[in-house]
């Protein structure tokens, strides 16, 4: 008896998530399925943030130098390329950038502010920059070697 009840159960359920599953087909719209095909093309045209490098050398400097250096981009990609932020390592760190979308084709860059106060010796500094590219993030990184102050002028 207990089987008869779940077989006829079962295959009440079975029938009603057949009919559900044809009425939803049958709700389907061949030019929304055009429209959203469309739409998923567009969105895989990403905007590719292409740099001429991302690492870059200050060299030997002194404990308490300020230098920069201006990292350049282009937009390889088929869309706007928006920075969302970038930030730097640590406070000494500190990096700039255009809000304004860079097109596909433009180029931009990024100016990168190193202050080596109070940090002597091999210095190795990364900025992550937050993007609307694929990956989302990209990095860039200096580097020092900081002579201590108290071996200037030794």
């Amino acid at each position: 008896m207990k089987k008869e009840i779940l077989m006829i159960l079962s295959t009440v359920l079975f029938m009603t998530t057949l009919s559900c599953t044809q009425k939803a087909v049958e709700k389907v719209k061949p030019e929304n399925v055009a429209i959203a095909a469309k739409h998923d093309t567009k969105a895989t045209k990403l905007p590719i943030m292409s740099f001429s490098e991302t690492t870059y050398n200050f060299g030997t400097i002194n404990e308490g130098d300020v230098v920069e250096h201006e990292f350049l981009f282009k937009n390889t990609g088929e869309a706007p390329l928006v920075i969302i932020s970038a930030k730097g390592s640590c406070g000494c760190t500190v990096p700039k950038w255009s809000t304004e979308p860079i097109q596909p084709g433009e180029s931009g860059s990024l100016l990168v502010r190193f202050n080596s106060s109070g940090k002597p010796n091999m210095q190795t500094k990364q900025i992550t920059i937050t993007t609307n590219t694929e990956k989302g993030k990209e990095i860039l990184k200096v580097k020092a070697n900081v002579t201590p102050k108290s071996s200037i002028g030794s």
